[in-house]
């Protein structure tokens, strides 16, 4: 059977983690019997990160090479809106979504004061005192750290919510009218935009990039047909 190994849902999300819930959304998409092992650390796993795919003997880490692995060995099984290949746009929207909004989503939630109010509970909130609130505060410095490496950190809040709001801009432009990104059915593309706009959106995390998403209904009722087909 397949084995998703991911972090532990949060925030009443199938996962926290976008990269993780974008793979479990394909596979629902792609009605494939598998199991969820929550919980998993990316320390010892290949390319040291979550989510990791296990599928018979094989071992697949990174979501986007999940999916093609998927793609591709179950081809036969898959409705035709999965199989198909990414489209150039396609392409670039992933890209978008995972190099630059996952970055901006990541400092609101990890490094802005209110949006830490809710993510060192949500992530930390089962470790006995004195690992709560210890280890959250070297976590937390960690990816402080890692942001400014990245480039993100370098930036001040309402700059950063400014690239989230033209991330949000974006998508709604390459929705338009379509109930999917990928047409009348949903495709691949879909399980990274609707994981990516269902953690910005539904995270209980007030900053100003969820209340604007909240305000474009075209988003909202993407993310509302997206649930309605696979959870939340």
């Amino acid at each position: 059977m397949i084995e998703l190994h991911q972090f532990t849902p949060a925030f009443g999300l199938m996962n926290a983690s976008p990269f993780c819930m974008k793979v479990e959304v394909f596979l629902k998409l792609a009605g494939l019997e598998y199991r969820c092992v929550n919980g998993a650390m990316p320390m010892g796993k290949p390319k040291g990160k979550l989510p990791v795919l296990h599928d018979d003997a094989q071992v697949i880490a990174d979501s986007q090479a999940i999916v093609e692995h998927l793609q591709r060995r179950y081809a036969d099984r898959l409705p035709p809106a999965l199989r198909a290949p990414m489209t150039g746009a396609h392409h670039a929207l992933r890209r978008m979504l995972e190099e630059s909004t996952y970055f901006c989503a990541l400092w609101l939630r990890w490094i802005d004061d209110t949006g830490w109010v809710s993510t060192a509970p949500a992530f930390f909130g089962q470790l006995p005192w004195p690992a709560y609130p210890l280890v959250p505060a070297l976590v937390r410095r960690k990816m402080r750290r890692d942001l400014i490496g990245q480039g993100t950190g370098r930036h001040s809040r309402d700059e950063i919510c400014q690239r989230a709001l033209a991330d949000l801009s974006a998508l709604e432009a390459m929705l338009g009218e379509q109930p999917f990104f990928a047409g009348v059915e949903p495709g691949a593309i879909d399980a990274t935009t609707y994981a990516f706009i269902a953690n910005l959106l539904w995270a209980p995390i007030d900053n100003p990039v969820r209340a604007e998403g909240l305000k474009r209904p075209a988003l909202v009722a993407y993310a509302e047909r997206m649930q309605a087909r696979v959870g939340r």
